[in-house]
């Protein structure tokens, strides 16, 4: 097991990411209620819950007898933004426990759960914010030409946290308690929108001016979801949790920047949804084959999917509804398939091996004939 663990990266968070995205998802449904979902989402956040604390165990062992891998992957520029993913985990999960977990363990255990999650989840999301883009910026020696959207992981973590935040809000005394909570989530809100923005151009410009990514990275371009979909979850969330936490005319102000703000993110999002899914069809086209990257294609579009139906809420309007329900069988089929793979991929044993070394290109060989010609 100890063996095992050496190659174990932080990027395997995504993976409950994806898990808990679908539960949280298929909860926020708007619309009538499909009989015996909540019953699969609750089914599917326990195993998110169960896939956490199997990993954050096997990172544990990873970290504590492969402490040289461990620093390695903090060296790695191509890594360590996977560091984000460790919040997002523990904050999804979190979340998800006061949506549809408490149908199974109790509104006390899951608001219990949340709380911890919650703490912990905003506390390693910020501080990976700071430390990775320092790293990135002191110790990887980065170029413009690298960047990818693996680069906007370590600045989405602390938008999860705004978005999941409101839902401590009603559990909190009346005043200044909720104020704060509040508060505090649209300024994780803020200081992720604004460095996402500063992120975002240098993942677009290297892929105008650079080219398609990588194959195996193409999957990475729906990363770009995570913080539009995000972000339009946040401020509806802001929306629903400040009557009771603001005084007038914040609360109302709030419910405005939730249609104000969502609107037109929301339809940057399904731009770079359609631009993202001809990057993968041309990559699939040309053998792309399955990686973990393929997880980005689940919790990115399940902040889509809460984003559309906080905007059929806040809006009245019937196609943000559609739109929710449509992305959700985008998610669910997403989350299908790369599971699916997965399980393959631990059971041959192929996800979990040391990564393949480029092949050492033969030297030639100078051959010279009798009659003095070099060959």
């Amino acid at each position: 097991m100890v063996t095992t663990v050496r190659h174990l990266g932080p990027n395997w968070y995504a993976a409950v990411m994806g898990t808990a995205a679908v539960a949280t998802a298929g909860a926020a449904l708007p619309g009538p209620r499909v009989p015996g979902l909540r019953t699969v989402c609750a089914a599917v956040w326990a195993l998110s819950l169960l896939l956490l604390l199997a990993l954050l165990a096997a990172r544990a062992l990873h970290w504590t007898h492969h402490r040289d891998q461990a620093r390695a992957h903090l060296l790695d520029p191509a890594v360590a933004p996977f560091y984000g993913c460790l919040s997002m985990a523990l904050l999804a999960v979190g979340g998800g426990a006061l949506t549809v977990g408490r149908d199974w363990i109790g509104d006390d255990a899951a608001l219990a759960l949340d709380v911890v999650l919650f703490t912990a989840g905003t506390a390693t999301g910020l501080a990976a914010a700071v430390a990775v883009p320092y790293l990135m910026a002191v110790r990887h020696r980065t170029m413009a030409a690298q960047a990818t959207p693996v680069w906007l992981l370590p600045l989405v973590a602390p938008m999860v946290a705004a978005a999941v935040g409101p839902l401590l809000v009603p559990h909190l005394p009346p005043g200044q308690a909720r104020a704060t909570l509040l508060l505090g989530c649209v300024a994780m809100f803020g200081l992720s929108l604004l460095a996402t923005l500063l992120m975002l151009p240098l993942v677009f410009a290297r892929l105008i001016t650079g080219g398609p990514l990588p194959l195996a990275l193409t999957p990475s371009l729906f990363l770009v979801l995570g913080p539009l979909g995000q972000s339009t979850t946040a401020v509806g969330a802001f929306a629903d949790a400040a009557p009771g936490a603001l005084p007038a005319p914040y609360g109302e102000s709030l419910g405005v920047l939730a249609v104000l703000y969502g609107v037109p993110v929301m339809g940057f999002a399904l731009l770079w949804l359609g631009l993202a899914g001809a990057h993968v069809v041309r990559a699939r086209r040309l053998g792309m084959g399955f990686a973990m990257t393929w997880w980005a294609f689940t919790f990115p579009v399940g902040t889509c999917v809460t984003g559309a139906a906080a905007l059929a809420r806040h809006t009245g309007l019937f196609v943000y509804d559609g739109l929710a329900v449509g992305l959700f069988g985008l998610l669910v089929a997403a989350w299908a398939v790369a599971a699916v793979q997965t399980v393959r991929g631990l059971f041959s044993g192929a996800l979990l091996a040391a990564p393949r070394t480029a092949p050492v290109a033969p030297r030639p060989v100078t051959v010279r004939t009798t009659s003095g010609a070099v060959r």
